[in-house]
């Protein structure tokens, strides 16, 4: 079987990123032919390194370098992006069986779907946030700094200055959601929803495309080394993206009521706000084996306390494999991995509810236990990459099947039809 990945860069730059790589490398060890579509020139991680693998680059640009005007139309409709992409897929040594997207917003627009399409093999797109539905694509008011409950491109909708940048901004999303349902009208097209959560939701508004709804979970690559001992750590600890709507600020307010100092790594716009407070310390972005190692020497919980509806954040199920207990937010898809009271805590995103559970892990036997129980759960029951690799291949193997079956079954009503012409 020959699978063509689309992605937007080729390095892990966040989740979809590292699920896209993840997941070429786990088909190509399984003995897949894979082909990694590269838009945007980058860095290109090593799991790309394997002899199943050819990857092709685009080079297109990131909208966000192009400012202005030029940023805008692009992101709202790239043509060149359209034809860059059906030249490289034309000059494919052999034509793939299905194509798996992953990233299209950056710089491919929607102007690739028409092109998808055209191939006739089945796609499928990995729903890693909203913005198959909602023009700012997490489903979030940043005006309100809560969770949206309109129907996108509704009236209330196209009305509501929830964009986290400006008016103007949230006019150019309108435009390219506009477009985008546009390209995808009628257009068959395979979802795969990494959470429960955000089966459910986007199941209800998504109803105007012709989807086939799947559900896979994201691999987690077991960090090596001993399992964590939580109850020798002295910090919660947040990994990601520094903003409001992921709940940094909710950490360093909540660990300060419990009485606890806050670690964060990672970088964003909440960095000098958080460096300004006692009892935080931000350490910045850090390769994987440092965060790792350091989380197992420090961390006392993960906190993973998000506003908005995230769907499935890698670094929850991480730190439940390495045996570190889990703060999470009801809100987020991860909170389904989540035993509450066992494993960690699912929570409201609330400085209150955080910092009650925060203060149940000072003490060292509840660390001890729910780190532990953690660790066991996840390994009765792991999302590794094998696991994921063998859905994916599943998945792939039955469309594929489904598609050779129907065009089977129309060349026979073909072939009958010009037999009783024939006759008559």
């Amino acid at each position: 079987m020959h699978v063509v990945i689309l992605a937007e860069f080729a390095t892990t730059s966040g989740g979809a990123e590292k699920v896209a790589l993840e997941s070429a490398r786990g088909l190509a060890e399984a003995g897949l032919r894979v082909t990694y579509l590269q838009a945007i020139p980058s860095p290109v991680d090593p799991l790309l390194d394997h002899d199943n693998i050819r990857r092709i680059e685009l080079g297109l640009p990131d909208i966000w370098t192009l400012g202005g005007i030029k940023a805008a139309a692009t992101g709202i409709w790239h043509a060149a992006a359209a034809r860059a992409l059906e030249a490289a897929l034309r000059q494919l040594p052999a034509a793939p069986d299905c194509l798996h997207l992953h990233q299209w917003t950056r710089t491919l627009s929607p102007a690739i779907f028409p092109v998808l399409s055209r191939l006739d093999v089945p796609v499928i797109v990995t729903l890693h946030d909203y913005a198959l539905a909602c023009p700012n694509g997490v489903y979030y008011r940043f005006d309100r700094a809560e969770p949206c409950a309109l129907a996108p491109l509704s009236p209330a909708c196209l009305a509501a200055p929830c964009d986290p940048r400006s008016r103007v901004h949230k006019l150019v999303r309108v435009a390219r959601a506009g477009a985008l349902r546009q390209a995808l009208h009628r257009r068959p097209l395979h979802v795969v929803h990494v959470c429960d959560a955000s089966r459910r939701r986007l199941g209800d508004l998504l109803g105007g495309y012709a989807l086939t709804h799947h559900r896979i979970d994201n691999p987690v690559r077991l960090a090596d080394g001993p399992p964590a001992d939580p109850a020798r750590g002295d910090a919660i600890a947040y990994v990601g993206r520094l903003t409001r709507e992921k709940g940094a600020d909710l950490v360093a307010d909540a660990a300060r009521a419990a009485g606890l100092p806050a670690l964060f790594v990672g970088a964003g716009p909440l960095e000098a706000e958080l460096r300004a407070r006692p009892g935080v310390e931000v350490v910045g972005w850090q390769a994987p084996e440092a965060v790792w190692a350091l989380l197992r020497r420090r961390a006392r919980a993960l906190a993973a306390p998000s506003r908005w509806y995230e769907t499935g954040p890698l670094t929850v199920y991480e730190a439940l494999a390495a045996g570190i207990p889990v703060v999470a937010s009801e809100r987020s898809g991860a909170a389904e991995k989540v035993w509450d009271g066992r494993t960690g805590f699912v929570v409201a995103p609330e400085i209150g509810a955080l910092a009650a559970a925060f203060s149940a892990l000072r003490d060292d036997a509840c660390a001890a236990t729910l780190g532990a129980n953690a660790r066991a759960r996840f390994r009765a029951a792991p999302m590794t990459l094998a696991t994921h690799t063998a859905a994916l291949r599943s998945l792939y193997a039955g469309l594929v099947e489904s598609r050779t079956s129907a065009l089977h079954h129309t060349e026979v009503a073909a072939r009958s039809e010009q037999s009783t012409a024939r006759s008559a």
